[in-house]
C-alpha cells in the first residue's frame, strides 16, 4: 500500500466517524479497546489475613461483576505498606494497577520519612472504603483493664510495657506515640510486617500490648485469648459496642483512625477513575458488605474522588502536627 493510499483511506474512515483527520486513528483504536480489556490488580500492603484483606475482599464479586474483569490481589507487605506504595507509584497510569491502601502510608509516614512517592503527587484519589478505629488489646498476664491502669502501670516501669503493630509508621503505631504522648507514659514499640503476625505473638505472650486493627483481633478477644482495653476512634466500633473509647476513659479528645482506600498512580484518566469510583460504591452499597465491614470493626465510607483527597490533605495536616510536636521518627 502507498501512502497515498494509506492516507486516503485515512481521511475516509475519519469523516465517516465524524472525526477531524488529527489523532483520528488514534481515537479509533482507543474506541476500540474500551477499559478494562484485561484482569485488574488490587495492590495490598499487608500479608493475607489482616484488616486491609478483610475490608477489600468483600468488594470484589460487585466490583468484578460492574468492571466485567477479574480483580486480582497482589501482596506486597512491609516497611508499614510503603513498599506497596512505592510499587503502584512507578505503574503505569492505565488503571490496570490499583492499590488498596490504608491511611498510614499516605497521610503518617511520609510526614517524617523521605519516601520514594509523594503522597499528593504520586497518586490519583479514587475513593475511601471505610474508616475506624484501631484496638487496643492486651494479654491476660497483663494485671491493666483499663486506660488508666495501663497509664500507672506504664508510668511505673517506663519502657518496660512493650506494645505490637503492624509496622513502623502504621495507624497503629501512630495511636500508640500519640497515647504515649497524651499520657506522658513511655514504652517500647515492636514492630511486625502485619497485623495477624502480631496478634498471634500477642496471643502467645511474646508481646503483652498491641496496637491492632479490629479484623485481627476481634476473633481473639471474643474467644478470650486476648483482653480489650479501648478503641481509638472518637465512637464505639459497632463489633464491640461494650468496650468503650480510649477518650471516654479519661483522655477527651484522643482520637485515631484509620481508613482504607483504593488509588491509582498519578494522571489516572478520569473516566477511569468514574467507572471504579462507581464500582466500589456500588459495592459498598451492598448490605452483604456493609455487614462485612462491620465485622471486621469498620464502617463503610463511600466517598467521591474529591472528597477522599480532602480526607488525605486534612489527616496529613493533622498527623503531620502530632509528629513534629512528640518529635517522632521513622528513619
Amino acid at each position: 500500500m502507498t501512502d497515498r493510499t494509506y492516507d486516503n483511506r485515512r481521511r475516509v474512515l475519519a469523516a465517516a466517524l465524524g472525526l477531524p483527520l488529527a489523532g483520528a486513528m488514534g481515537r479509533v483504536f482507543a474506541q476500540s479497546r474500551a477499559w478494562p480489556d484485561k484482569p485488574i490488580r488490587i495492590v495490598l500492603g499487608y500479608p493475607p489475613g489482616g484488616a486491609a484483606d478483610g475490608t477489600a475482599r468483600p468488594l470484589e464479586p460487585k466490583m468484578q461483576a460492574m468492571l466485567g474483569q477479574p480483580l486480582l490481589f497482589d501482596y506486597k507487605p512491609g516497611a508499614g505498606a510503603t513498599i506497596a506504595a512505592d510499587f503502584t507509584s512507578k505503574a503505569p497510569s492505565d488503571g490496570y494497577t490499583l492499590h488498596f491502601i490504608d491511611s498510614g502510608p499516605m497521610t503518617i509516614l511520609p510526614n517524617g520519612k523521605k519516601l520514594g512517592y509523594d503522597p499528593f503527587a504520586s497518586f490519583t484519589p479514587i475513593g475511601m472504603a471505610c474508616d475506624g478505629g484501631t484496638l487496643l488489646v492486651a494479654h491476660p498476664s497483663v494485671k491493666a483493664n483499663t486506660v488508666q491502669e495501663l497509664i500507672a502501670e506504664a508510668k511505673a516501669k517506663p519502657g518496660a510495657l512493650g506494645y505490637g503493630t503492624s509496622g513502623i509508621g502504621g495507624a497503629g503505631h501512630l495511636a500508640a506515640e500519640l497515647f504515649q504522648s497524651m499520657t506522658n507514659t513511655r514504652m517500647t514499640h515492636v514492630p511486625y510486617k502485619g497485623g495477624s503476625q502480631a496478634v498471634a505473638d500477642l496471643v502467645g505472650g511474646q508481646v503483652p500490648l498491641l496496637f491492632s486493627s479490629m479484623a485481627t483481633a476481634i476473633p481473639h478477644v471474643n474467644t478470650g485469648k486476648i483482653k480489650a482495653i479501648a478503641v481509638t476512634s472518637s465512637t464505639r466500633a459497632s463489633a464491640l459496642p461494650k468496650v468503650p473509647t480510649v477518650a471516654e476513659q479519661g483522655l477527651p479528645g484522643f482520637e485515631a483512625s484509620v481508613w482504607f482506600a483504593l488509588v491509582g498512580p498519578a494522571k489516572l484518566p478520569a473516566e477511569i477513575v468514574a467507572k471504579v469510583n462507581a464500582a466500589l460504591n456500588a459495592a459498598l452499597a451492598e448490605p452483604a458488605v456493609q455487614e462485612a465491614i462491620r465485622k471486621q470493626g469498620y464502617e463503610p465510607a463511600a466517598s467521591s474522588p474529591d472528597a477522599f483527597a480532602a480526607r488525605i490533605r486534612a489527616d496529613y495536616d493533622k498527623w503531620g502536627k502530632v509528629i513534629r510536636d512528640a518529635n517522632i521518627s521513622f528513619a
